[in-house]
């Protein structure tokens, strides 16, 4: 006779953590993903389906910044309401190959969080042609949380941008400005 042996419950901690996790992603417009957990974060604009978080891009959509399928990543998700940094976690970064099961139901819950898409009729056809889905699963506890923040500044350095401002603001700018309002 066979045993079945149930698997043991999660304790409190991990519930609580799954939970965060779940709930933080599904109020946020967006999170941000830093691949193999190096590097500068990126903003990702996502979904949540099925215990994971789900994103579309390359091609016309958001660039996904090197992540690729079987690597980690580290994730991170803001508070709504506050604004700060609420949760961090590892995932595992799945591609979700196009047209199977997975992709649909993925790409079903995206299609209602893609805002002003230039093509709403055709969206699943285009993402499938020139796109890729990806699922980032939650590996392990959470690495930050209410309670277990780091203590050290995660202020990070500005990103390289061409943009420069070659000229000092004059200093008479904002007695300008409000000369020009009054009637």
């Amino acid at each position: 006779m066979d045993r079945v042996t149930a698997a043991p419950a999660p304790s409190a901690e991990e519930f609580f953590d799954s939970a965060l996790v779940e709930e933080s992603a599904k109020k946020s417009g967006l999170l941000w993903v830093a691949p193999g957990g190096q590097g500068q974060p990126r903003p990702l604009w996502h979904a949540w389906q099925d215990g994971a978080v789900v994103v579309v891009g390359d091609g016309a959509e958001q660039p996904l910044h090197g992540l690729v399928g079987g690597q980690d990543a580290v994730v991170t998700v803001r508070s709504k309401d506050k604004g700060g940094r609420l949760v961090g976690w590892s995932a595992r970064v799945v591609e979700l190959v196009p047209g199977s099961a997975a992709w649909q139901a993925a790409v079903e819950e995206l299609k209602g969080k893609r805002l002003n898409a230039p093509d709403t009729e055709t969206v699943t056809e285009r993402w499938a042609r020139e796109c890729r889905v990806l699922r980032l699963e939650p590996t392990g506890p959470t690495a930050e949380r209410p309670g277990a923040m780091p203590d050290a500044s995660q202020a990070a350095t500005p990103m390289p941008s061409p943009a420069t401002t070659r000229h000092p603001v004059p200093a008479a700018l904002p007695r300008l400005l409000l000369r020009r309002r009054k009637p």
